[in-house]
Parts: structure tokens; C-alpha cells; sequence
């Protein structure tokens, strides 16, 4: 028994030791990080009092403070940044559908304002803007060094005013200028119309009224068209479409789900993650789907664009999307100021992150730019046909509503092909759903 006592006095001594052993040097380096992080606070505080002393120019408190606070953020990732109030307040006037401005969604890219998407209507759009262009100065002066809120802010000014930004593209050899009259923008979230017999759904952003919009406007495409069976499918157009709210491209996608997983996020503890799923319900009734994307597809267009492809319910054609795979949550704070700090991860259901890579489409298809008429081409018109020949026999063969039904199958054809002139992708995507239409019903299905 003595033995057994000093036994485990020496295991307890021994554990006593180990314990010690590996516990003191980690409570020693947190007191040396605790020491370090309260070194640097003091180091900062440092700063501030000798800029407010010793800068040439009086500095306003406020303003240095925001504007470390900002530094603080930004020097994560290009998403995260501080919301003054005023932009606090902006920001929650976007989301519901409405605010002034150029127009355009920008994000920054190595010191430089990109610009992520011109929308539909605005400014931006009507004087030439295109998704992937750098600004690099704005009325003559440079954006680089500034942060993007600091860049957006140069951007902002009277409606009716005149702006002018230097702008670099892709093929162009060098900067040019382009003039802006800044506007209230208006956005409506869904634009519906029916080409052919597709109906075209243009989603612009994903703000309060994204979902709403879009039930309403194929309900009232299919009510024109006399039913859903007189629809060959629908173009879900998400082009140059920044994103916006995560809850809409989930309603979105919902829209065309029966069931399975639309998105998860994953943040840097499990406990954060989430997982939305599909409910029952699908607002194109099976009918067959297109999503178009390009480059100015981002975040929430291309969880959408994920979600339908992953689950095979839409064929994507375009170009290859933004890459916009970051969740970020606003945070009110005090003074009515926001932080939007990048939180989480999403991922596709198949467990694709897009982060950098972007949603790749089934189809790629460029959009061509348009190309300038040949005279030779113009001055030669319409090629001669038999119809066209002095005397030509008739065709006795029709009747006058096959005849009338002929003419009508042309004009469409014929207005088809002015899209592709206008549109290619969005003609494309028209063309593939009346394909899928002309096959019929696959052999066994209900």
C-alpha cells in the first residue's frame, strides 16, 4: 500500500510537472500576445495624438478615426469595409430598390476601381460602361491609393451633374474618357417580356423586390402567351448582374425547385455554417430553363447560376462569371455607423466554392461586338428569291390560312435573326429552348 501511496504521489508529482511543463510557456505566450496587441493600441494612439499636433493642415478627429477604423477592414479582402452613417443609410435605400448615382458596381482590384457591372437603365449603361473596365481617375483625378469607398465617394454628387472618368479596357490601346450625367437611379429588379415563344426574365439585382417581381411578371408572360403549354421555356438573364441580397438568390432559385439544396455558407467555425433548401413548388411548371451569365455575374447571380445547374434544371450558357463566392454580414454599430465584414463562404450543392474561380457555363458563348456594315454588303439588300422573278408561277398548293401561317413562322424567323444582330447570347438561348421544345417529351416520361 505504501508503495502503491508513493506511486501515485510520483504519478501525480510527475503529472504535476508535465502539466507545468506544457501550460507555462502557452500562459506565458498569451500574456507576451496580450502584451503585444496592448503594445500596438498604445502604438496607435501614438499616431493619432502627433497627427493631431504635428500635420501641416487641422485634422478632423472623426474623419482619422473612421478612416483607421476602414483601413482595419479593407486590409482583409476587398469586400469588407466600414459604413459611415451616410453610407449606412445609402446602402439601406439601395436594398429596397432606389438611390442616386452613375449606376455601376464597382469592386477593387489592385489599387484600382473595377467595375463588376453597369445596370440596366442607368448612366452608367447609357454611356458605353462595361463589366470588367478599370476607372482610374475621375474628373482628372487618380483613384489609385484611395480606398473604394474613398473612390465611390468621388463618384457621388448632384443629379444632373456632369462627371467624367478615365477608363481602361481590355483591346483598348489607350485610356480614353467618358462623360456621365449622374441620375436617381431606379432599378426594377425584374424585366419580363416573351421573345417568341421563350419568355426572357431579366433579373438586375437582388434587392427586396427581386422574388416579387419575378413571380408576378411570369405569371402575367404566361397569362399573354394562353398558358403555360404555349411557352417553349424561359431565359433566366443574369448578366452584368452584381448580386445583392443572399435571401432573394435563394427565392430565386427556390422559384425552380422542387427540392434539394439551393447554397450553404461555411464560416470559420462550424457553428456558423447554414444550408437553405428547396421547398416545394416550381413556377415554370418543368418547362425547360436558360440562365445566361458573363463576367459581370456576381454573388448572388451566381448562386443561382449554381444552384439550377448543379441540380440540372437550367442549361448556363455565356461566359464564365465574376467568382464572388464571399457572404458578408452588416453590422449596425453605434453613431448609426455599419461594418460589412466577410463572414462566410458559400457553396454551390454539388460543394463547388466559386471564390476566384466563377460559375463556368455549359455553353460558352461570346458575345460578339458588334461589327461595322460593309457598304458593298448594305448597297446588295435582299437576295433574289423565285417569288422575286417577273412571271413566276404561283403556289396553288396553300390554303389562306397555311399561307398566313407560313408568313407568320417567316416573321418570326425574321425577328430571331434581328436578335441575334442585338443579342447573340440572349438569341442563342432562345434557340436552344426551341430545340428542346421541337424534340417533345423525352420517350417514358410522364
Amino acid at each position: 500500500m505504501k508503495k502503491l501511496m508513493l506511486a501515485a504521489a510520483g504519478g501525480a508529482v510527475l503529472g504535476l510537472v508535465v502539466t507545468t511543463q506544457i501550460a507555462g510557456p502557452l500562459v506565458a505566450q498569451e500574456a507576451n500576445e496580450n502584451t503585444s496587441v496592448y503594445e500596438q493600441l498604445d502604438l496607435f494612439g501614438d499616431i493619432f495624438e502627433r497627427i493631431r499636433s504635428n500635420y501641416v493642415e487641422e485634422v478632423d478627429d472623426r474623419e482619422l478615426i473612421e478612416a483607421a477604423i476602414n483601413g482595419m477592414l479593407t486590409s482583409l479582402d476587398p469586400h469588407s469595409s466600414y459604413l459611415s452613417p451616410e453610407a449606412a443609410q445609402r446602402m439601406r435605400v439601395s436594398t429596397s430598390g432606389e438611390f442616386g448615382g452613375l449606376g455601376i458596381e464597382v469592386t477593387q482590384e489592385e489599387g484600382w476601381v473595377k467595375v463588376v457591372s453597369p445596370m440596366d437603365g442607368t448612366p452608367a449603361e447609357a454611356a458605353g460602361i462595361e463589366a470588367g473596365d478599370f476607372i482610374t481617375a475621375v474628373d482628372g483625378e487618380s483613384v489609385l491609393g484611395l480606398t473604394l469607398d474613398e473612390a465611390v465617394q468621388m463618384m457621388r454628387g448632384p443629379v444632373g451633374a456632369e462627371i467624367i472618368v478615365t477608363v481602361v479596357r481590355e483591346g483598348e490601346m489607350e485610356p480614353f474618357d467618358v462623360s456621365i450625367i449622374r441620375d436617381t437611379i431606379k432599378l426594377t429588379a425584374v424585366r419580363s417580356r416573351t421573345e417568341g415563344n421563350a419568355v426572357v426574365l431579366r433579373v438586375t439585382t437582388f434587392n427586396e423586390q427581386t422574388f416579387p417581381n419575378l413571380a408576378e411578371g411570369i405569371e402575367e408572360q404566361v397569362a399573354e402567351a394562353g398558358g403555360i403549354d404555349n411557352i417553349d421555356g424561359f431565359v433566366v438573364d443574369l448578366r452584368n448582374n452584381p448580386g445583392g441580397l443572399l435571401s432573394q438568390a435563394v427565392y430565386v432559385s427556390d422559384a425552380f425547385l422542387d427540392a434539394g439544396e439551393i447554397v450553404s455558407t461555411r464560416g470559420r467555425q462550424a457553428s456558423d455554417g447554414d444550408r437553405f433548401n428547396a421547398t416545394p413548388g416550381d413556377l415554370a411548371e418543368g418547362k425547360p430553363i436558360v440562365v445566361l451569365i458573363n463576367g459581370g455575374s456576381a454573388s448572388a447571380s451566381e448562386i443561382v447560376a449554381g444552384a439550377l445547374q448543379d441540380h440540372r434544371r437550367a442549361i448556363v450558357v455565356g461566359t464564365n462569371s465574376f467568382g464572388k463566392g464571399s457572404v458578408q454580414t452588416v453590422v449596425p454599430l453605434s453613431q448609426d455607423g455599419a461594418m460589412r465584414l466577410t463572414t462566410a463562404r458559400y457553396y454551390t450543392p454539388s460543394g463547388r466554392s466559386i471564390q476566384a474561380l466563377g460559375i463556368s457555363p455549359d455553353i460558352i458563348v461570346e458575345q460578339p461586338r458588334p461589327r461595322p456594315v460593309d457598304e458593298e454588303e448594305a448597297e446588295e439588300g435582299t437576295p433574289r428569291t423565285e417569288a422575286g422573278l417577273r412571271g413566276s408561277l404561283e403556289n396553288d398548293s396553300l390554303t389562306e390560312d397555311e399561307t398566313r401561317q407560313i408568313e407568320e413562322d417567316r416573321a418570326r424567323a425574321e425577328a430571331a435573326a434581328a436578335l441575334r444582330e442585338d443579342d447573340y447570347q440572349l438569341a442563342y438561348a432562345i434557340d436552344i429552348l426551341k430545340g428542346l421544345n421541337a424534340l417533345g417529351p423525352v420517350a417514358g416520361s410522364d
